[in-house]
């Protein structure tokens, strides 16, 4: 019997912005795109699963405005290709001086 897969346990804090805030679970990989063919053939079931990120949601919903599921799956499957977009890492930035209530409106 395989092994389960196991997610990462949650940090403390978002993982882009760094502010103490409750925590959503993105999907580096999103859930609707798992059964493509183009999606399966670049990664492994325990990838696609387990690839995520802890991010508050306002981060989150950053993310899902600025990209589509697609271009998350094959270009901004990890945080470190997230914050190298420049609109993303001047929001994350804007974000973590603001205090831990705080949710910009959109």
């Amino acid at each position: 019997m395989p092994e389960p897969i196991r997610l990462p346990t949650p940090p403390d804090t978002c993982e882009l912005c760094a502010r103490s805030v409750p925590l959503t679970r993105h999907h580096l990989i999103p859930k609707a795109l798992h059964d493509k063919a183009y999606v399966q053939k670049r990664y492994a079931k325990h990838q696609r699963i387990s690839a995520t990120l802890w991010v508050c949601r306002a981060c989150h919903n950053q993310i899902h405005r600025l990209f589509s599921e697609k271009q998350l799956a094959l270009t901004y499957n990890h945080r470190d290709a997230l914050l190298a977009d420049p609109r993303l890492r001047t929001f994350v930035e804007w974000l973590a001086s603001k205090p831990a209530g705080f949710m910009p409106r959109h």
